[in-house]
């Protein structure tokens, strides 16, 4: 494969790096935004019973296109493929924000075509959350992509508690359909920057794409997610309709593995898991995700319910989380661009997560909201060191080739990581809750419970004690589990061995990792 640079002087990566953000904060933003807005949906449109299809829709797009989206920039380049990625979540989100409108059928057909469009602009936000971190590997070298990943984590950081905020703003003030319109300006001026801006290195290859491998598994994450989605809460984990997606999922991975070790062009190579530093990325990025989006969605229940506060006010107590995640993402970023060292953020990072979940387990009716900040802080810090260096060390560890398939792995197991978190502390949290005064408060057996606000600040004051007693001890319980988990982080990080971060982004050469480290680091001559 030979490589050509486009005509024309070095981009400029900052103005390109604007577009990007916006782009990532589009992919990260919507999602929270959209959560705020639900009971309004609902409210309009019935279908209580598949509202969390709204959610999950979204999340299974996303899951299912991101190995694609990877793979297909390193085809046919990624400017190209980002681009057509900005588009189609565009289209998703204005075709959002008309669902059930007189122009598509009614009110009648408006839960449907929503849930349908959400799996659109799930494919969509897949291709810019792979996109935005294959291009920043593509435009910046190893050695100087710390810093830049690092405001990338800001950005989704704020992201986290923007999106409430933002979302509440809106259905309060404008309409929840604004949830979904707010999109096309904002992608509008992403794809004019970038459009404009940026320049890439072009590949001349054969291609010839792995249809089979990517339905094969599209198949497979679609089985995972909706089994992880469906498991505990819509059947019994025993269930055929559960086991029947285990099973599916099972056959079609197989299959799926044995077809990518016989074409040329595999969707996911898995060669890259011969790589011992990508084979453990995966697998943290899986416990990452799997602790943090499983746990962190039980703080803003915790804030509203046994703290008291408004779901506007929610988003605001999580700013101590995102404080923490976004100065460690900045420090981390700078400090391996200085040294261009970066093994050591994701073994502090994970002792200082797994502490952050263990103090978050502690959590009761009496913990200050200073306190619970200082324990989100702690939490934030944690995923500030994580964050972007698993991505930096992924992308570090392969070829510039496979650079869009190695970032679109990476974020696919997190992804998947997240998917499970959430199904497993959700039926943690559950049964916890069943054994407690809590379960009282739940009401709707029939459409899946939901915690009833109103009916709490109409119980007597001894008994509202105890059903936030109960609360309170069923979230704690989730983070409790969650240590389990992230004190893997740092055990699985001690096994990473130290590549040196490239000054270019040509491949790594045929020197041994001990021999590149040397250099490096000065311990000896330079050939």
């Amino acid at each position: 494969m030979t490589q050509e640079t486009q005509a024309g002087a070095r981009p400029n990566v900052r103005v390109v790096l604007f577009g990007l953000m916006i782009a990532m904060m589009l992919a990260m933003l919507d999602n929270m935004i959209v959560s705020t807005a639900l009971p309004r949906i609902v409210g309009e449109f019935g279908g209580v019973n598949h509202f969390t299809w709204v959610v999950t829709a979204y999340v299974l797009g996303t899951t299912v296109s991101t190995p694609i989206w990877g793979k297909l920039g390193d085809l046919y380049g990624r400017k190209a493929v980002f681009l057509t990625s900005v588009v189609i979540f565009l289209i998703g989100s204005a075709l959002c924000g008309m669902s059930g409108s007189d122009m598509l059928g009614g009110v009648d057909n408006g839960m449907i075509e929503l849930i349908a469009f959400r799996a659109v602009q799930g494919l969509g936000a897949g291709g810019l959350m792979v996109g935005v971190m294959a291009i920043i590997g593509d435009l910046v070298p190893p050695r100087e992509r710390g810093r830049y990943q690092g405001m990338i984590a800001g950005i989704m950081a704020i992201a986290m508690v923007a999106g409430p905020l933002v979302g509440g703003f809106i259905t309060d003030n404008l309409s929840w359909r604004w949830a979904f319109y707010v999109n096309l300006p904002l992608g509008g001026v992403a794809l004019l920057l970038l459009i404009t801006t940026m320049h890439l290195p072009k590949y001349r290859t054969e291609h010839k794409i792995d249809w089979l491998g990517a339905a094969l598994l599209s198949v497979g994450i679609t089985a995972i997610v909706l089994l992880t989605t469906w498991g505990g809460n819509e059947y019994d984990w025993t269930s055929p309709q559960i086991l029947g997606l285990a099973g599916l999922a099972l056959v079609a991975l197989v299959l799926f593995g044995l077809v990518e070790r016989r074409v040329p062009e595999p969707i996911l190579p898995l060669s890259l898991f011969a790589n011992r530093n990508f084979a453990l990325i995966s697998v943290i990025g899986f416990l990452l995700g799997f602790a943090m989006f499983g746990a962190m969605n039980f703080l803003p229940l915790y804030q509203q319910t046994v703290q008291g506060a408004s779901a506007t006010n929610s988003g605001l107590l999580l700013l101590p989380l995102m404080f923490g995640m976004l100065v460690v993402s900045l420090v981390v970023g700078r400090a391996i661009t200085t040294t261009g060292r970066y093994r050591i953020f994701p073994i502090v990072g994970g002792v200082v997560m797994t502490l952050g979940m263990f103090l978050l387990s502690r959590l009761d009716v009496d913990t200050s909201k200073t306190m619970s900040s200082l324990y989100m802080v702690v939490l934030g810090a944690g995923m500030g060191f994580l964050m972007q260096t698993s991505m930096l060390i992924a992308q570090n560890s392969v070829e510039q080739k496979d650079l869009g398939a190695a970032s679109g792995g990476a974020t696919f197991f997190r992804s998947i990581g997240g998917s499970f978190g959430i199904s497993l502390f959700g039926a943690i949290f559950a049964n916890r809750l069943a054994d407690s005064a809590a379960g009282n408060a739940f009401s709707g057996g029939g459409e899946g419970g939901r915690m009833d606000l109103e009916k709490l600040k109409e119980l007597p004051a001894q008994a509202r004690e105890l059903v936030l007693g109960g609360l309170a001890d069923a979230i704690s319980h989730v983070f409790l589990w969650a240590v389990l988990f992230t004190v893997a982080v740092p055990v699985l990080a001690w096994f990473i061995k130290e590549i040196p971060l490239r000054s270019s982004n040509d491949a790594p050469s045929d020197a041994s990792a001990e021999e590149q480290a040397e250099v490096a680091l000065g311990k000896a001559p330079v050939a």
